[in-house]
């Protein structure tokens, strides 16, 4: 598969959407994802990489460099030089020929760069990895083992992805950290990352995350939001329901890319992932990143629902004026649970889906819906 290019045309919609409302358009997301391949599709009339070199010195005096341009300019890897973000107000300002494509690989704090300096002048597209409906159904099993980052995915065997896989963690954590001012040894985030991947799925105790690593619970806060802030960790926050229950208040620890978590966790084949203790929580996630990558949610719009009774919820949102609610199960013929109409019930539901890895579709209630992850985006 190496080489192939795949067309990712809802992304293109969205950016080009974008694109026609707001002057400057950001695309965020983790590196090697894929965004300056997405951009170029836009034939950006200038193209600036902040991570080469001469680039770098061409914008040296920004001002100078950019005030003269006309028509769409590309700005790779922005977070290099965030200063950028006033001048870019002045220029979209005083320019009308100019339109700009930023793009970056950090999340929360590149957004408050640039929304305090471009407020009402910017829109942001969030880019994941790849998804079902681009790799396509049948690709499932091996884009789950091997995650949605382009080149790993597009690997001849699995062993080459592992490898890939395996220098991206390295130059993450060595190269990619530092570059955002993050100065905590790789060692330790190496080691800190694989003992967070033991809790991918469950509740997370900062406290006890902490005393387990030898740090206190704020640090370990702290390193979380570094691998949250780059797009390696998901931390699902609890939908906290007025429903006269003692409810869960801690987050869901996830790491997003099922590949790198299986990385960290030394699976190397669809065999091994098959009989390993973690193939449930494995499953959960990727589900999980498929689904809300389909619905277009942002992190703040999806939540998990847990109640200490024991019922719980892997996934709450709301959309199109309906209450909505989904279960991950890996297992051939899913059935309902106490929990599921217990949640159905705490909640209002609407509709319940239990999203398997299976191939039909089948109503198991009125309101549970039994769904194959490759048609979860057909409603």
């Amino acid at each position: 598969m190496e080489g192939k290019i795949i067309e990712r045309k809802k992304d293109q919609n969205a950016i080009k959407e974008l694109l026609g409302i707001f002057p400057v358009t950001a695309i965020l997301g983790p590196r090697q994802v894929g965004k300056t391949t997405l951009a170029k599709t836009f034939r950006p009339d200038h193209v600036y990489d902040l991570e080469n070199p001469r680039d770098m010195a061409l914008l040296e005096n920004p001002q100078l460099a950019l005030e003269g341009l006309e028509g769409l300019i590309m700005i790779d890897e922005i977070q290099q030089k965030a200063e950028l973000f006033p001048l870019l107000r002045y220029l979209v300002d005083n320019k009308p020929k100019q339109r700009y494509l930023i793009l970056g690989s950090a999340s929360s704090s590149l957004r408050q760069q640039s929304g305090e300096s471009l407020a009402g002048r910017i829109g942001y597209h969030y880019l994941t990895g790849l998804n079902l409906s681009e790799t396509g159904k049948g690709s499932m099993e091996s884009l789950w083992l091997r995650g949605g980052f382009p080149r790993s995915f597009l690997t001849e065997k699995d062993s080459q992805s592992m490898v890939w896989r395996s220098n991206f963690i390295s130059t993450f954590l060595e190269k990619d950290l530092k570059v955002l001012g993050v100065n905590i040894p790789s060692a330790t985030m190496y080691r800190f990352w694989i003992m967070l991947s033991h809790y991918h799925g469950q509740t997370i105790n900062y406290s006890e995350l902490g005393r387990s690593f030898g740090i206190s619970d704020k640090t370990a806060k702290h390193y979380i939001s570094i691998l949250e802030d780059t797009f390696m960790v998901r931390r699902l926050m609890p939908w906290h329901a007025n429903v006269g229950k003692r409810l869960v208040k801690n987050p869901k620890i996830y790491l997003r890319d099922s590949g790198i978590f299986h990385a960290l966790q030394s699976i190397n084949t669809i065999r091994e992932l098959k009989t390993n203790p973690k193939l449930g929580a494995s499953w959960e996630g990727f589900a999980m990143e498929e689904l809300v990558s389909v619905l277009g949610k942002r992190n703040s719009e999806v939540f998990f629902y847990g109640a200490h009774a024991g019922v719980e919820l892997d996934l709450y949102w709301q959309g199109k004026g309906k209450k909505m609610g989904a279960e991950f199960k890996y297992m051939d013929a899913p059935k309902t649970t106490k929990s599921m109409h217990h949640a159905i019930a705490d909640l209002g539901l609407d509709e319940l889906w239990v999203v398997y890895p299976g191939d039909r579709k089948y109503r198991l209630t009125e309101k549970v819906l039994v769904v194959p992850l490759g048609e979860v985006g057909e409603g």
